[in-house]
């Protein structure tokens, strides 16, 4: 099933994002899928769409975040909520892009989430905290923090979040197959179909 591949809409203060980076795994695995990362800047969208997330009933909330809690005990994952919550993104997110010069950006991106919905580290919305990722990974903080920095990586976490919400992308983590969307952590299961359709008729 060479050839296949997944792209994934996501963003560093996503929830959901974490859980699906970790689950979407064992589909790449078993389909042999390539995963295409994309990062999207929700924030962004959420203002022009004057969605406030933490203004939903704190019913909701308080829901939300005991079935995040039951999805990182069914998977043993070491997901924590951080304390600082929601964080400014854009940094990370053009961060992941700089770090497709070093081809670094799969280890990155698992660095940034592990330190934030992990470790409780909310400096990644900073580059005083994206600096030591940046070094953790062998790259030069100083480097790194240039080329998040310039113009035209600017451009392409603008053109990335544009491509993603042209394509129907309207939250994260969002996963294509070919022209299929699945909204969510818990799609893996139509994922994995999707593919191995796609598979079968190649």
């Amino acid at each position: 099933m060479s050839g296949l591949s997944v792209d994934l809409y996501w963003d560093a203060g996503s929830t959901n994002t974490y859980f699906a980076l970790k689950l979407i795994e064992p589909v790449l695995q078993r389909t042999g899928a390539q995963l295409i990362l994309h990062p999207f800047n929700l924030g962004h969208v959420f203002r022009q769409h004057q969605y406030v997330l933490m203004d939903e009933p704190s019913a909701k909330i308080s829901n939300r975040i005991r079935d995040l809690y039951r999805w990182a005990r069914k998977y043993d994952l070491p997901f924590r909520m951080p304390d600082t919550f929601p964080i400014k993104t854009s940094r990370a997110l053009r961060g992941s892009i700089a770090m497709r010069h070093w081809n670094l950006e799969r280890a990155y991106v698992d660095a940034v989430m592990a330190a934030y919905w992990e470790r409780n580290d909310a400096s990644i919305a900073d580059y005083a905290g994206l600096r030591r990722i940046a070094a953790s990974l062998g790259v030069d903080p100083d480097a790194f923090e240039a080329r998040s920095e310039s113009a035209s990586v600017r451009q392409a976490l603008i053109d990335s979040t544009n491509a993603g919400l042209s394509r129907g992308v309207f939250g994260v983590p969002m996963i294509a197959v070919g022209d299929e969307l699945f909204w969510g952590k818990d799609r893996m299961a139509f994922v994995e179909d999707e593919l191995l359709g796609r598979g079968a008729q190649s």
